[in-house]
């Protein structure tokens, strides 16, 4: 298959990337790095990254990003970074994308553990991870041509501990490769409509 992985050179694309590659025609794509170049913030960027990258068999994204924050203090604009970065730039990636995707494609989108696990400075994340996770299971029950769509919803990585680990006191993290796992098992099987936990 010919795979497009949204955000290959983050730590979580990483491991997808390489789990994908052994099988499979890889294309990265990232706002600094890739293959091709993509903001997932601007719908028109997305459109260049497809018409760039053309046909395609799968689209996984491991991009998007969220304020963390304290909620007494959280503005609207705040929040707005999560909704515009992380929840509509997958959502546009769907809506776009599946102009491109081959009958019986598929895409995965990343959520997260604090959709249904909160943390403390959280609230941004909670809020747009719950709903790509309910936008997941709307949209595989009208996605024409045969396409599915999954959501991976992943602990905080081990590989992530440095930069996220003062956030995640008490939880359990989970290895990369395990969490590459859950997006081969999505890509490559027949589920659709689901939000695969990594724990």
């Amino acid at each position: 298959m010919k795979i497009l992985i949204v955000g290959a050179s983050g730590t979580v694309g990483a491991f997808v990337a390489s789990a994908l590659a052994e099988r499979h025609e890889i294309v990265k794509a990232g706002s600094k790095s890739g293959d091709v170049r993509v903001d997932i913030k601007d719908s028109g960027s997305i459109r260049k990254m497809f018409d760039q990258v053309g046909k395609i068999d799968a689209v996984v994204s491991a991009a998007g990003k969220v304020h963390f924050g304290e909620f007494a203090k959280m503005t609207e604009a705040e929040f707005a970074i999560g909704l515009k970065d992380k929840l509509m730039g997958q959502v546009n990636l769907v809506l776009i994308g599946r102009d491109f995707v081959k009958d019986g494609g598929s895409f995965t989108l990343t959520s997260g553990v604090l959709s249904h696990d909160p943390i403390r400075l959280g609230a941004g994340a909670s809020l747009v991870n719950g709903a790509l996770d309910s936008f997941v299971r709307a949209a595989a029950i009208e996605l024409p041509r045969g396409l599915r769509i999954n959501a991976i919803s992943p602990g905080v990585l081990e590989e992530s501990l440095p930069s996220y680990g003062p956030y995640f006191r008490g939880h359990d993290a989970v290895p990369g490769k395990r969490v590459a796992n859950a997006y081969v098992k999505s890509v490559e099987g027949a589920l659709t409509g689901q939000v695969i936990s990594v724990l």
